[in-house]
């Protein structure tokens, strides 16, 4: 269930639905008070959008807290991709998701997480430069 609270404190959320690569995605931008939102993507079996809905916002919000404890002068982000990591993976979905990452112009950075592998996001990478940990 979605609680309002989830909300609080973020900047900025974003949808994706790519109909001609299946991308369904989140990215979650929670607070860039400290420098650019910086966290990875992860690609996971949802059982709805909602439950992926929850999952980045909550996900965004620790790497807010996980970065600030580093030390780091970054903020918390994250994406999540609604799929199988074993099936649904392709070129097309991954150039979409750079294009996604790409419009927020730098305000989040992304980077391999759970379901995703370097070469997935050298992908994304040839259609922005907001990936790191390559």
């Amino acid at each position: 269930m979605m609680d309002a609270n989830q909300f609080r404190g973020h900047e900025q959320l974003v949808y994706l639905h790519d109909k001609e690569s299946g991308l369904k995605a989140f990215i979650a931008v929670h607070d860039t008070s400290l420098g650019p939102a910086a966290g990875g993507c992860r690609m996971w079996n949802y059982d709805s959008e909602l439950e992926a809905l929850n999952d980045v916002l909550r996900l965004s919000r620790g790497m807010s807290h996980k970065n600030a404890v580093a030390g780091l002068k970054l903020g918390g982000g994250k994406a999540v991709i609604m799929g199988n990591s074993r099936t649904d993976k392709s070129e097309a979905l991954f150039r979409a998701l750079g294009r996604m990452i790409d419009s927020l112009g730098g305000k989040y950075i992304s980077a391999e997480d759970v379901g995703i592998s370097v070469e997935d996001m050298e992908i994304a990478a040839e259609e922005t430069r907001y990936v790191a940990g390559l």
